[in-house]
């Protein structure tokens, strides 16, 4: 993997096609690591992109340049880390792309910095779903449990010492049953043994529901963030039918945040990480999705 120093990362990343001259960001969820988009990556590629994985914040090899950065998950941060990559990569309006933790990243990107991107491609979350007032039915509470169960010492205790085994119970409950190998999770799980990974994880749950303070060096991209902001340009969003970790609901009815071109898709059958499930369907999506709205940008696969 390639690496590159932002102003408190080094981020690790994979790439394709670099050459390219329009480039695709591809970003990660929880529990996740770059590997998710194995086959994604490559056709996004093929069709003349030049792609680029990287690994979040708190997950291997990405690290911290300085042993005294706090080690904070706000989603805001994870915003600001990809500005600061786009900008360290010199990339000029990429498309961003991210599942879970990395459409919020992705998101969140474009609210702090408008004109970063060219579009934007959210998957199994909804936009505007980060403020920890926002209404939730009980029966999404119930999904969320393993939020809830990390902002007590029990659930500490679990991430730090037990994290195996707490992460793959996501990837049991969160999808159809026999979706993945355990040979695949085993080596995605590789991610998490990141000192930082265990201090990340848990700040972030608990700073988005209230449970923990923000870390001050980005009160004011919070603030930019909150209430979400209307993003002007297009986006996709793309959420299984059969998610039960984030119910497809919740990305339902989310159109009057988007003041430009914004399509949903829910892809059946299909749970919580379309993009291993379904990888040539997310990518065909995305390329359809790119090349309808192509002429909103000055850029060309």
């Amino acid at each position: 993997m390639k690496t590159v120093d932002t102003l408190v990362l080094r981020i690790a990343y994979e790439e394709w096609n670099p050459e390219a001259e329009h480039a695709i960001v591809l970003l990660h969820g929880w529990p996740d690591s770059t590997r998710c988009w194995a086959e994604v990556a490559p056709a996004l590629a093929a069709a003349g992109y030049r792609v680029i994985v990287p690994a979040l914040r708190g997950f291997l090899p990405t690290t911290f340049l300085k042993p005294d950065t706090p080690r904070t998950g706000q989603l805001a941060a994870l915003g600001r880390d990809l500005v600061e990559l786009v900008h360290a990569l010199d990339l000029q309006q990429p498309v961003l792309a991210g599942h879970d933790w990395g459409a919020r990243a992705a998101a969140n990107a474009c609210g702090l910095a408008p004109g970063i991107a060219s579009h934007l491609v959210m998957m199994s979350v909804g936009y505007g779903t980060n403020s920890p007032d926002q209404t939730l039915s009980l029966a999404q509470a119930r999904n969320y449990w393993y939020h809830w169960y990390m902002a007590t010492p029990r659930g500490a205790d679990s991430v730090h010492h037990d994290r195996r085994r707490f992460t793959q119970m996501m990837w049991d409950t969160w999808a159809p049953e026999g979706w993945y190998s355990a040979p695949e999770f085993e080596a995605t799980a590789d991610a998490f043994d990141n000192t930082d990974w265990p201090e990340i994880v848990l700040h972030s749950y608990r700073h988005r529901w209230g449970h923990a303070p923000g870390d001050p060096a980005y009160a004011g991209d919070d603030a930019t963030l909150n209430p979400a902001p209307v993003l002007s340009l297009p986006t996709l969003v793309l959420h299984g039918g059969a998610d039960s970790c984030n119910h497809p609901d919740g990305s339902a009815g989310k159109e009057h945040f988007f003041s430009g071109p914004y399509q949903r898709q829910v892809i059946p059958d299909v749970g919580h990480f379309p993009q291993r499930e379904a990888p040539f369907a997310v990518a065909r999506a995305m390329l359809d999705f790119l090349q309808s709205h192509a002429k909103t940008t000055s850029h060309r696969a």
